[in-house]
């Protein structure tokens, strides 16, 4: 039996296309993986700190040596790991914010990215420790983007799952949804197309 994650990203907390599309992409996949459990990660309901220094301290402070403090952040971290290594496939809703990816993904990603657990440094180079997932984004976006230089949403993704060891990953984009009705509608309808095919 597969396990699913779905991490919804966007900011805000109702209306989001991004959101929307990955519950819609997770229920094809639950129909294609009947009995598949799913744990939903909602970053906006459930939103992280960002870096600070008492973060940055607990995880590099020998577990040992951590205090309290320390212990409580370091295993919030831990657990997300946790979460994230179970999943046999992941959802990730990734709206486009500032050609960037929103505040929330990138806490959430500052979380999850923990050396000598999630990743290694070795004599060849880093090496990903998160392995054997299939991964899918939801790529919402206000413009056309796919394909040009200015799409630096799709390559920050991508090096950084594949930084994981998460290097199976497909995109589902629905992009254009702030240039008129019938544009957004149409990128939509693609999205939906590119879901059912799935």
């Amino acid at each position: 039996m597969s396990s699913i994650l779905l991490i919804n990203s966007a900011a805000r907390s109702q209306g989001a296309q991004s959101t929307l599309l990955a519950n819609e992409l997770v229920s094809k996949l639950q129909q294609s993986n009947p009995g598949a459990t799913l744990v939903t990660r909602d970053l906006q309901s459930e939103p992280l700190p960002h870096l600070d220094d008492a973060i940055l301290g607990a995880f590099f402070t020998p577990a040992d040596q951590r205090s309290a403090e320390q212990q409580a952040i370091a295993a919030r971290s831990e657990a997300l790991i946790a979460e994230l290594q179970a999943a046999d496939i992941v959802v990730i809703g990734a709206p486009m914010y500032n050609f960037g990816v929103s505040s929330q993904l990138k806490t959430y990603f500052d979380f999850i990215a923990r050396a000598g657990i999630t990743f290694r440094y070795t004599a060849n180079g880093p090496e990903g420790l998160v392995k054997g997932k299939k991964v899918y984004i939801v790529a919402a976006r206000g413009g056309k983007y796919s394909g040009t230089p200015a799409d630096s949403h799709t390559s920050y993704l991508t090096t950084f799952l594949g930084f994981l060891g998460m290097t199976d990953v497909t995109f589902v984009y629905a992009e254009g949804l702030n240039m008129g009705a019938e544009v957004a509608s149409a990128s939509i309808s693609a999205a939906r197309e590119q879901i059912a095919a799935i």
